[in-house]
């Protein structure tokens, strides 16, 4: 079976739109921050998956320990009949699961959402390639802005993997899990996977790698912002750095200005101090008695918790009430 034409709900102007918006807001904030998504054009994308084969960049690698050893799990605890990832990029690890799903039975319509257009119409290709019996209806959008495209009926289950949730600031999680529950129905299932509080001395490196792979992929924001908006960054001219804040329990990435400098973007002069820094990404790291109870203040209920041997990363199982 062929994939189904993608569902377009985020055309390039939108993306436009967004990203205008949230350079113009984000530079003209104190202190300075711009948010993740637009580390992800596709040189983006290649330096990420290139991070997650890095000997320190564990949560890949940890995630995936917990769907090889728990897929047939969430398959028998859900029977669900559809699956839909969100931010699905190539769905590797998606793969586990439908792997555990045509083993058990069951499952009809695999539903990626991403951002991406390119990223989609190849891994919608690639899936119903390899899972021929499977319907492949791929979905152009927003996670945070088009949960209510998501299809309805049959018994759901969403998948939001690879810890992109600690992204989000804790009211962003909040707002997103009530509209994620307003999105499904009783009964129906959410799988998110969650990076675990631990020693900041393994946390720090997989954000601050010796090969500079993350340094690199941190800089690419500023590159996509001289391409699409026409700016002037240098990006050499901006160190790396990562940063272990334990009162909130989470990694900030940002990029210091290693000298002042003067940007021209949009129709501002943005002014960089020596040592000034730009925060490009937070990454929430999550305790599980914490990540049950956002889910409960949502409207969900935990039905299972897995973790990887090492107890790196976990993969919450949680379901409608």
């Amino acid at each position: 079976m062929s994939a189904e034409p993608l569902e377009i709900y985020l055309e390039e102007q939108d993306l436009g739109r967004s990203l205008r918006e949230d350079v113009r807001a984000g530079l003209t904030a104190t202190p300075k921050w711009l948010p993740p998504k637009w580390f992800y054009d596709a040189r983006g994308s290649e330096l990420f998956e290139e991070i997650t084969r890095l000997p320190e960049y564990y949560p890949t690698r940890a995630e995936r320990a917990v769907l090889a050893a728990h897929a047939g799990d969430i398959a028998e605890l859900t029977d669900a009949k559809t699956l839909i990832e969100l931010g699905s990029g190539s769905s590797e690890k998606t793969r586990l699961l439908l792997d555990a799903f045509a083993r058990h039975g069951g499952l009809g319509t695999f539903v990626p959402l991403d951002v991406s257009v390119s990223a989609l119409r190849q891994s919608t290709a690639q899936i119903a390639a390899e899972y021929p019996g499977l319907r492949v209806r791929g979905i152009v959008g927003d996670f945070t802005r088009q949960l209510d495209r998501l299809p309805t009926g049959g018994r759901r289950l969403v998948a939001f993997l690879g810890g992109t949730i600690g992204n989000l600031l804790p009211v962003e999680r909040a707002e997103f899990l009530t509209a994620m529950r307003a999105a499904l129905e009783v009964g129906d299932w959410l799988l998110i996977g969650t990076d675990l509080v631990k020693d900041p001395r393994v946390i720090v490196p997989a954000y601050d790698d010796a090969a500079g792979v993350t340094a690199d992929f941190n800089r690419n924001v500023l590159r996509v912002i001289n391409r699409e908006l026409g700016a002037n960054f240098d990006p050499e001219a901006f160190t790396h750095v990562a940063v272990w804040d334990p009162e909130h329990e989470w990694i900030e990435m940002r990029l210091r200005a290693e000298q002042p400098t003067r940007v021209r973007v949009l129709d501002l002069d943005v002014e960089f101090a020596a040592g000034e820094e730009l925060r490009t990404e937070i990454s929430a790291k999550f305790r599980p008695e914490g990540i049950a109870a956002e889910l409960a203040a949502a409207g969900f209920t935990r039905q299972a918790f897995w973790t990887d041997p090492d107890g790196l990363f976990g993969v919450t199982l949680a379901r409608a009430d």
